[in-house]
């Protein structure tokens, strides 16, 4: 198969975070193997922008616990690659922000847990929602496009409206509004996490609203969640179509969470491959790319070339089969199971549900909106 060419690679330099969010993606067992060191991540990136990669995101954990971010930002700058930066913001001072900047940062993606300091500190587990309005000020100062991200999901849905008045009070030029995704510590919390379809309708009618009162001032984008769906999202626009992820220890992913939740998959390493050779002949990249790997309904189905199946994460992780059509999808013979999730929750949506509060430090479950 000839493979297409990427555009984007999500550069997942570190899995160490000061917040504890219980939506959280990161792996919750990890080799110690170490991080990739400043000049594996110059190799890496050279050779993404020699495969065509247009645009770098900075991620993690927390990017700005690497040192060497801003010498990171500058190689990427000298590959001529454009350069996002996505973080809590936890540690990003006025001299941080200028560094940056002057290394060659394009932009900066700030990622908010509510609008109301006590909320959002809650869902952080981390004193952290007057550090991020600081560091939204310290990007601005800088002269940084500044977006937003809020992960949406039962505790903040409500407060909608609140959270794109923050959007506009802090001077953002684009916020995502992504209701969590269920792998890693989400899918263990997606009981206390999942809205209500009530809260889904009322959120999608404020969202809509804003839309046409920001155009041309604020763009939103608003992702719904998937169990409420009847179709399932082209994940990442196509398995191995136009996306990447290396994260700290080289491993090479074409979905952020793929390795844990897919773990029967061998994913390549940049320690032992080029990345070229894992994008275009990989087992990995190569299992679920295109249309020839579906099942039945997919292969028959109309839309196959243009939702690919769906998730192969959420098809993992709620059937056991990683192959098997993304069971949001109203024609899955696996749709029981979602239709059994929404059941139990609406019997239950008057109770309060705790979630497990997660100790290691890792990263909100977010996939880029496609």
């Amino acid at each position: 198969m000839n493979a297409p060419r990427p555009y984007a690679l999500l550069a997942e330099i570190t899995y160490r975070c000061p917040l504890h969010c219980p939506y959280c993606s990161n792996p919750t067992r990890m080799r110690n193997n170490g991080e990739l060191t400043t000049g594996e991540w110059g190799r890496v990136i050279r050779e993404a922008a020699g495969l065509g990669v247009l645009q770098i995101g900075f991620s993690g954990g927390e990017p700005l616990a690497r040192r060497d971010l801003a010498e990171l930002i500058h190689g990427a700058r000298e590959a001529r690659l454009y350069t996002n930066l996505i973080t809590s913001g936890v540690g990003l001072d006025a001299n941080r922000a200028r560094e940056l900047r002057d290394a060659g940062l394009d932009s900066v993606q700030l990622s908010f847990q509510s609008d109301h300091v006590d909320l959002a500190d809650e869902i952080a587990g981390a004193n952290a929602h007057q550090r991020k309005l600081d560091a939204a000020a310290n990007i601005r100062a800088a002269g940084i496009p500044l977006s937003l991200n809020f992960v949406i999901h039962r505790r903040n849905i409500d407060r909608l409206p609140q959270i794109i008045e923050l959007t506009e009070t802090l001077g953002a030029v684009r916020v995502e509004l992504a209701n969590v995704q269920f792998y890693g510590w989400a899918f263990l919390n997606r009981a206390a996490l999942l809205p209500t379809r009530e809260q889904v309708a009322r959120a999608r009618e404020v969202a809509n609203a804003a839309k046409t009162r920001l155009t041309g001032k604020i763009d939103i984008f608003y992702v719904l969640p998937d169990y409420y769906e009847t179709r399932p999202k082209p994940c990442l626009n196509g398995w191995g179509q136009r996306y990447l992820t290396v994260n700290p220890l080289g491993d090479v992913l074409p979905c952020p969470t793929a390795s844990s939740a897919i773990p029967n998959l061998r994913f390549e390493n940049v320690r032992e491959r080029p990345l070229d050779w894992i994008w275009r002949e990989s087992e990995s990249f190569n299992r679920f790319r295109g249309t020839e790997w579906m099942p039945e309904p997919c292969r028959s189905c109309p839309q196959k070339e243009i939702d690919f199946g769906g998730c192969r994460c959420q098809a993992a992780l709620l059937t056991g089969n990683a192959a098997n059509t993304d069971p949001v999808c109203t024609l899955s013979p696996n749709r029981a199971q979602v239709d059994a999730v929404l059941r139990d929750l609406d019997q239950s949506s008057g109770h309060t549900r705790e979630w497990t509060p997660r100790v290691n430090p890792r990263k909100a479950a977010i996939r880029p909106n496609a």
